[in-house]
């Protein structure tokens, strides 16, 4: 800590210690610099920016697609992706296209999502309820927080 002195003067004492001027905070009053070694404090910065990079969990939204007529094995197949999903923590968006006549059957397109949410009932929670978008149906899952 210097105190308030002139830009001269602080920059008489850096060059002195063959070290840099950094402004650190210039919208303060009066502003506020720092005589440092400005590579070491980029390289510090650098270092702590890829460390926080390195922690964070990004997450995914993965898709299934279903159709109305799938058969029962074949959503006991697609569950056991989904699951393999929720547990590396990515939500997973379900969806359900109707095709042709496949339209006049909504209600078969809600049970067929109702199984499937039931199949991934201990490892994902429903956090959109399944919903008609157009020609498609869509639900989405997050992984349970306990597991």
């Amino acid at each position: 800590m210097r105190g308030i002195m002139s830009i001269d003067d602080a920059l008489a004492i850096a060059e002195e210690a063959e070290l840099d001027l950094v402004n650190v905070s210039p919208n303060a009053e009066p502003p506020v610099c720092k005589i440092l070694d400005y590579g070491k404090y980029r390289y510090e910065l650098q270092k702590k920016d890829k460390l926080n990079k390195k922690n964070q969990k990004v997450t995914e939204v993965k898709e299934i697609r279903l159709s109305p007529s799938i058969e029962e094995h074949d959503v006991q197949v697609k569950a056991k992706t989904a699951i393999k999903f929720l547990k590396d923590g990515d939500k997973l968006k379900v969806s359900l296209r109707f095709r042709g006549r496949e339209r006049d059957f909504v209600a078969k397109g809600y049970e067929v999502m109702e199984k499937f949410a039931e199949a991934v009932a201990d490892y994902g929670v429903i956090e959109k309820q399944p919903k008609m978008e157009g020609r498609r149906m869509n639900m989405f899952l997050a992984p349970k927080k306990d597991k």
